[in-house]
């Protein structure tokens, strides 16, 4: 297909977007308006866009099949246990008897018949069936699963041409192997250059293989033996694993995908790198060179350690017992009276109001329609867009859909409201009316009780799909299918960014695409995050990108603190570290680190790109060790602050429970269809979160304005309100707030302005 396209028109990457969306949103009619030339090129462009969609999720649903393979054969591994405990206590008891026997010097032989009977062969094949799954091993269990799957996934990947980012090919040449052998009806392949000679060299390098796979795919117990055949299917089974496993981490690429393709070529070059270096050092705040960077990380951190360990002692909820890190939990600290009774003036004197209306005051005050024009210029205008942009705002924000839409709001109709979602709106429509919203939101006086804005905590919530879903997944701590809306909250309480994702992946993949994607006023360089957000390589592309990377903490008991070289004595925290810093692969892999990381502030490649490759431990991928080793460097440092800072744990804790805040308010917005997104597209998907993210933020807008009104009246009123009072509120105030019932859209009701200064 790729061959016979256009491989590139040289569009800036804004207008080749524009043409997608412009091309998906046309109909064959409405695209025969168009020019001969700008017509060709739209059907090419949209053509290579829906092939490489092809390729993504042809891998998707191979890693998916591949994945809950192995999760069904975990289960089944489970239930065999549970329902074989029986067997189990026989076999030791039989056991036991034997040992005692043996042990008994002037036992006969003939003593084993009462042990054994006439079960011997039974017993042999029960103790052979339970070796089989001993260790956890669950992979007998996936053989019959992948029998089932098989002719799938050969179909699947069959359209993927796989290539490897390395230079080993010995999985590539695997694949070869089982595609070309996959019709044969044989139990055994052999994999020897001439079967018929002792002395043929294999065809294959099979070392790769795990060590867990080894006997089940060659019949040896060790890998010094000699291999020449291999069983069919457990090695298909093994090839399939693998490739699923590389993909997922990059290892292995296909061409002209946009999710899985090669990111090396999505660089900047080496004259680039080397022409931008010192700028991009000074930007960010790095000291340039190999050598000079190493040095100075490594005296960041000999400092660290010789700061914390003098402060540690003065510390009362930090302790160390028997080697491990102890933390008390921080008091909390509940409202003052005063805050209490502030609060409940509060909701008493914030208008009653329905949705609808907010939406209308909000665009009245800001004219967010305007980012929800034509795609083209070749489309026809439309009668009252700022309604039909109203009315579509709310019916997916809410998940209502249009036909409730029309139940609710008299006087229109549902392809009214869903045509303006199919013709004019994209994520980057919606991101940019978010943005709108937020840099109004930072005029208000109010929030500057609530946070500096220089800092953003990232969390996710579960929306659910249907099952059947490219992106579905099921989620253990939910307990159902889903996805999740990933979500870059201000400290001063407003959503920065969002983004929807598959729920079996690690949510810290994504933590930094917020920060580099924010085009608001705001501009935090502060990521806080739950635990996922511990993962060392994050930590180390965050230091390289000058972005501050402090997660909450849980189980710090299993972290690994680090010390620069064996020679450090330190007199309290000795016992927490463990092996000094690598600091020879920091120094060695440097131009590699800091070429992907200018890249990424670049905009070539995502933040989440290169941390996929980096999800799971790597030895193909050097560069994954390189930016583990510098991460190590980075979490100690953060973690010998977190111990010896009370205050800066509060406003970890804070951040994130801002959050999850958040998490609830926008989803008591997206309340209808019980919270359950019914579209199976995934650009579809990704619109219904940015509709909800908008909806919460211009609520949250128009509750700050209103407090704002509310606050300065009491203060007319003679009111005794303090700057620390105001830090106590928040804005997701809903008991005002009307989602349910008959609106009546009245897009002539006086609105009350913007009242950006708060008189206290």
């Amino acid at each position: 297909m790729q061959d016979i396209l256009p491989i590139d028109f040289d569009l800036p990457p804004v207008k080749h977007r524009q043409f997608i969306n412009e091309a998906k949103a046309l109909n064959y009619a409405e695209m025969m308006k168009l020019k001969l030339i700008k017509r060709n090129a739209m059907v090419i462009i949209l053509i290579r866009h829906q092939y490489a969609q092809t390729l993504d999720n042809a891998a998707d649903i191979f890693i998916k099949v591949i994945n809950k393979i192995d999760r069904t054969a975990e289960k089944h591994l489970e239930q065999y246990l549970a329902d074989h405990r029986k067997q189990a206590d026989y076999l030791i008891g039989i056991l036991s008897d034997t040992v005692k026997a043996y042990l008994d010097k002037e036992a006969q032989p003939a003593v084993f018949d009462s042990i054994f009977g006439n079960d011997g062969k039974n017993i042999l094949r029960m103790c052979d069936e339970h070796m089989a799954y001993a260790g956890n091993n669950y992979l007998p269990f996936m053989l019959p699963l992948y029998k089932k799957q098989r002719s799938v996934l050969f179909r699947t990947i069959d359209i993927l041409e796989l290539e490897s980012a390395t230079e080993d090919q010995d999985l590539i040449k695997a694949f070869q192997f089982i595609l070309k052998h996959k019709k044969r009806r044989t139990d055994t392949l052999c994999i020897q250059q001439q079967p018929s000679s002792k002395q043929s060299k294999n065809l294959l390098n099979i070392r790769w293989v795990r060590d867990k796979w080894w006997k089940f795919v060659t019949g040896k117990s060790t890998k010094s033996a000699k291999v020449t055949h291999v069983n069919k299917a457990y090695f298909e089974l093994c090839v399939f694993v693998r490739i699923a496993e590389e993909l997922a981490t990059g290892d292995l690429f296909i061409p002209y995908s946009e999710k899985f393709d090669d990111c090396r070529e999505q660089m900047i070059s080496w004259d680039e790198y080397e022409e931008q270096l010192e700028p991009y050092c000074e930007e960010v705040g790095l000291v340039p060179g190999d050598v000079a960077f190493t040095q100075h990380l490594k005296q960041n951190l000999t400092n660290a350690c010789h700061k914390a360990d003098s402060i540690f002692p003065d510390d009362e909820s930090v302790r160390i017992e028997k080697g491990k890190l102890i933390i008390g939990k921080a008091k909390s600290e509940g409202p003052t009276p005063e805050i209490e009774k502030l609060g409940e003036l509060l909701r008493e004197r914030l208008e009653k109001v329905n949705l609808l209306d907010v939406i209308i005051d909000v665009e009245n005050w800001l004219n967010l329609s305007r980012h929800f024009g034509p795609l083209s210029g070749f489309e026809s205008r439309i009668d009252d867009p700022v309604l039909r942009f109203v009315l579509t705002l709310f019916c997916y924000s809410t998940n209502i859909g249009p036909t409730e839409t029309m139940r609710s709001v008299r006087g229109i109709s549902r392809k009214q409201v869903a045509w303006l979602n199919l013709k004019r709106v994209t994520e980057e429509r919606l991101d940019k009316a978010i943005i709108r919203v937020n840099n109004s939101y930072k005029n208000y006086g109010l929030i500057e009780y609530w946070g500096s804005g220089n800092s953003v905590s990232a969390d996710g919530k579960l929306l659910d799909l249907y099952e059947d879903n490219l992106l579905s997944e099921y989620h253990i701590r939910y307990g159902s299918y889903g996805g999740i809306a990933y979500y870059h909250v201000s400290d001063t309480y407003i959503a920065l960014f969002s983004r929807f994702i598959p729920c079996g992946v690690y949510e810290a993949i994504y933590i930094l695409d917020g920060l580099l994607n924010d085009e608001s006023d705001f501009n935090p360089d502060t990521v806080h995050g739950d635990t996922h957000a511990q993962s060392t390589p994050v930590f180390g592309l965050a230091y390289l990108l000058g972005i501050k990377l402090m997660p909450r903490i849980r189980n710090i008991k299993g972290l690994n603190f680090y010390k620069p070289d064996r020679s450090m004595v330190l007199e309290h925290i000795s016992s927490l570290f463990t092996d000094p810093i690598k600091w020879n692969l920091i120094q060695k892999h440097y131009p590699d680190m800091m070429r992907t990381a200018m890249s990424v502030k670049a905009g070539k490649i995502t933040a989440s790109t290169i941390l996929r490759r980096f999800g799971t431990k790597n030895r193909k991928n050097k560069l994954y060790f390189a930016f583990r080793e510098l991460g190590r460097v980075v979490r100690t440092m953060f973690l010998l602050e977190y111990i010896t800072d009370i205050d800066l744990r509060k406003t970890i804790q804070a951040a994130t429970c801002k959050s999850e805040e958040f998490n609830q308010f926008a989803q008591w917005l997206f309340f209808a269809n019980g919270g359950k997104i019914t579209f199976n597209l995934k650009h579809e998907q990704g619109k219904i979160v940015k509709y909800n993210h908008l909806l919460a933020n211009m609520a949250i807008l128009y509750n700050v304005n209103a407090m704002t009104a509310v606050f300065n009246q009491l203060q007319v009123e003679g009111h005794d309100i303090t700057k620390e009072d105001m830090a106590g509120f928040s804005p997701y105030h809903t008991e005002h707030l009307g989602r349910l019932g008959s609106f009546d859209l009245d897009m002539s009701r006086k609105v009350k302005p913007m009242g950006f200064d708060l008189q206290i």
